[in-house]
């Protein structure tokens, strides 16, 4: 069985509208027809199998759905689908545990909020290629955090020019680089140019120093094929990774990609924002992450503490206890980006919140590229900070002695860094 997990909210009946969501998103319709007989509803209907009522709330979460209603109900509904009626295809999980209960009338508000899969989901899908162990395998990185950065300026700059930062950020000491999300084959900037630029700079330091820095190069696009050709071209040149927008190219894309794929592939969940940003609508990070490691993602962006962006920090310890949690085995966990806004100072926090976890990429972009003493220097002062945060040393104290932590801390005290 696949359990989902519904947030109701209405002025009128949960329990009926439980009902409803069982029958319409399996075997009913707004009207009683012959074909649905006990025999077919007890193969694949989908059955309430639980209500928790919450505290009532006088605030409708879609106030045009509200009429002259002044109290809304509130209940999580365990509804169960069979297996027989949805399979182990993702696309067929989506359309009708999910795609459809938004559609329903006599509600003011609906969120998803858990989904339990069965074990068949496990052998149906290939789950991450490197995942957790396979990112410091290629990184060489163990025992911390894996140190990251995005070229920044985002946009602009001309493939030289990237090549250029992404130089001194090898001298560093940095583990990991990638193009931001938003760049992928711009005119000025084509995938071709920009590899060609990269990689002799990324292979020549493997050479004169044994460790290869990761490169996740933007290789998104609407066409599968050609995003295959892009993926082709990062892997013949040498590299090791690939961005990719999961809500810009689909379940499709990612499907058709990780089959093929000889890269880590770094997701990027651009869009996320706009099915979960109100409380009372879309779902649960823990409800869609599932479905991208099913598929294949290796590297998965969650945010970070105190961001530049909406997300309150428990949204973001949630994300990452999600991601962080076997969904069939230990091997199917992909590895958490901690980013937005992120430099050294948020370290502490970031390492007490996840309970004391360095399983994590910490990627920063203007908090490292705009570092009073450079780039290089921003790195080392991100290494510092955690190295505080993992002995329960306090930033401040640790600042004495490590110079580019302490211009971190002048420059970025009001927690920008961009």
């Amino acid at each position: 069985m696949i359990r989902m997990t519904y947030r109701i909210e209405s002025a009128g009946d949960v329990e009926a509208l439980a009902a409803k969501i069982a029958s319409d998103q399996s075997t009913g319709t707004f009207v009683a027809v012959p074909g649905e007989t006990e025999e077919l509803k007890a193969r694949v209907a989908a059955r309430v199998v639980a209500i928790r009522h919450l505290e009532p709330t006088e605030r409708p979460s879609l106030p045009d759905e509200a009429g002259e209603a002044k109290r809304f109900n509130r209940a999580d509904v365990d509804v169960c689908f069979p297996l027989d009626a949805v399979g182990t295809d993702l696309s067929a999980l989506m359309t009708i545990a999910i795609g459809g209960v938004y559609s329903i009338k006599g509600m003011t508000g609906i969120r998803v909020v858990d989904m339990e899969l069965p074990p068949e989901f496990a052998g149906a899908h290939p789950g991450p290629q490197f995942g957790v162990g396979g990112s410091r395998r290629l990184t060489g990185v163990e025992g911390r955090p894996i140190i990251g950065t995005i070229v920044k300026p985002a946009l602009g700059l001309r493939p030289q020019e990237t090549a250029e930062l992404v130089g001194e950020l090898l001298s560093s000491g940095v583990d990991f680089i990638k193009d931001d999300e938003k760049l992928m084959s711009p005119a000025y900037s084509p995938l071709k140019d920009r590899v060609a630029a990269i990689m002799p700079k990324i292979l020549d330091h493997e050479q004169k120093t044994g460790r290869k820095v990761m490169y996740a190069f933007g290789i998104s696009h609407a066409d599968p094929d050609e995003m295959m050709r892009n993926h082709d071209l990062v892997a013949a040149a040498g590299g090791n990774a690939a961005v990719v927008n999961i809500n810009s190219i689909g379940m499709g894309g990612i499907a058709f990609l990780r089959k093929r794929s000889r890269l880590v592939l770094h997701a990027h969940r651009n869009g996320w924002d706009v099915l979960t940003r109100h409380g009372g609508l879309g779902m649960e990070f823990s409800v869609w992450q599932q479905f991208w490691r099913l598929l294949g993602v290796d590297q998965f962006q969650i945010n970070g503490i105190r961001v530049k962006y909406w997300e309150p920090d428990d949204s973001f310890v949630k994300s990452f206890k999600a991601i962080s949690t076997p969904l069939f085995a230990p091997q199917d966990c992909p590895l958490p980006v901690v980013g937005s806004g992120q430099w050294g100072g948020q370290a502490p926090d970031t390492y007490m919140r996840t309970g004391g976890s360095t399983d994590l990429l910490y990627l920063c972009g203007g908090g490292i590229v705009s570092h009073p003493g450079g780039a290089g220097a921003g790195v080392r002062a991100v290494r510092q900070a955690w190295e505080a945060a993992v002995a329960g040393i306090s930033l401040t104290d640790y600042a004495r002695d490590h110079l580019e932590l302490a211009q971190s801390l002048e420059k970025f005290a009001d927690g920008k860094g961009a």
